[in-house]
């Protein structure tokens, strides 16, 4: 059996015997961010160190365990703190979290950070909805032995970012009157933050934001089919833009600062997900029949 696909079996099987809980969404947390998981209806929890061979994540600010519950009745399954590649781990550890939330039912991914700005029309404290991201700084967390029973072995990422997911975090913006970015985020390996020469390189390709996650964990979940969408918190300005030298834990409190809009902003979001779902449950329902002959959607 393929080691990664065995680990991940073998994690999902270990969370499934401690909480039975079919979550529909899966939500990455970033740092200074989890507070979303402490007040949402929870219907139990998993630490990762609890789960025999999962990563730990070694940040501070990322509790580092899976929050199961709800948001306005929408079956969720929250990951407060997620893995990053800079910790050491092999880079199919750091979306093993991404493989075993899909095996435990969830369809959408809905991925959050924290992240720099290279926009300079961007200031701490600004939302971004992810728009398309690059990656290629990365190792592929596709690399090795396909498993066919995930995905096909060159999966496409046109419109990775789920045009009608990220309408519903545009619509939830509008309803809590949040101003709200939209750009491309650029995801590097750290854990140094970039230099100004890298920071002008990531504006030259195009990027709007940078961090040190996100694009691989997108990546995994639309290799298994999920639909993925993301949100950044711009916690600082990058190097070369801001004159402050930058430092982890002016990211964590910025994150913590902007922590209660950013609840707002992910509950009004999932509350327009969960509208849009059972809108599409009561369309298939009603498919209209011709000659005795149910027509399929397209």
């Amino acid at each position: 059996m393929n080691a990664v696909y065995e680990k991940v079996e073998v994690c999902y099987k270990q969370i499934r015997a401690t909480v039975d809980f079919l979550p529909k969404v899966a939500i990455v947390l970033g740092s200074g961010l989890g507070a979303l998981a402490d007040v949402i209806q929870v219907a139990g929890t998993v630490n990762y160190s609890d789960i025999t061979g999962f990563p730990v994540s070694t940040v501070n600010g990322h509790k580092g365990r899976f929050v199961f519950g709800y948001i306005q009745e929408m079956p969720v399954v929250i990951m407060q703190g997620r893995v990053h590649f800079y910790e050491g781990y092999e880079i199919s550890d750091v979306v093993l979290p991404i493989r075993v939330m899909r095996k435990l039912g969830a369809d959408i991914l809905f991925l959050t950070n924290s992240a720099g700005g290279l926009n300079t029309m961007y200031r701490p404290g600004d939302f971004m909805m992810i728009t398309d991201h690059i990656g290629s700084f990365m190792p592929s967390p596709l690399k090795g032995e396909n498993i066919d029973e995930w995905g096909t072995r060159f999966p496409s990422m046109d419109n990775l970012y789920d045009a009608q997911l990220s309408e519903c975090i545009r619509q939830a913006a509008r309803d809590c009157n949040v101003p709200l970015r939209e750009g491309v985020y650029v995801q590097m390996r750290g854990p140094q933050y970039e230099t100004s020469a890298e920071v002008r390189m990531c504006q030259a390709l195009g990027g709007d934001a940078v961090g040190m996650s996100t694009a691989i964990e997108a990546v995994a979940g639309r290799h298994m089919g999920m639909r993925v969408c993301g949100l950044s918190c711009i916690s600082n300005m990058a190097c070369g833009i801001s004159k402050i030298p930058l430092n982890h834990m002016d990211v964590t409190e910025v994150g913590e600062k902007m922590a209660p809009l950013f609840r707002l902003l992910i509950y009004r979001a999932i509350s327009h997900m969960a509208a849009d779902m059972a809108g599409m449950e009561v369309k298939k329902e009603q498919k209209p029949a011709v000659s005795g002959v149910i027509i399929d959607d397209m």
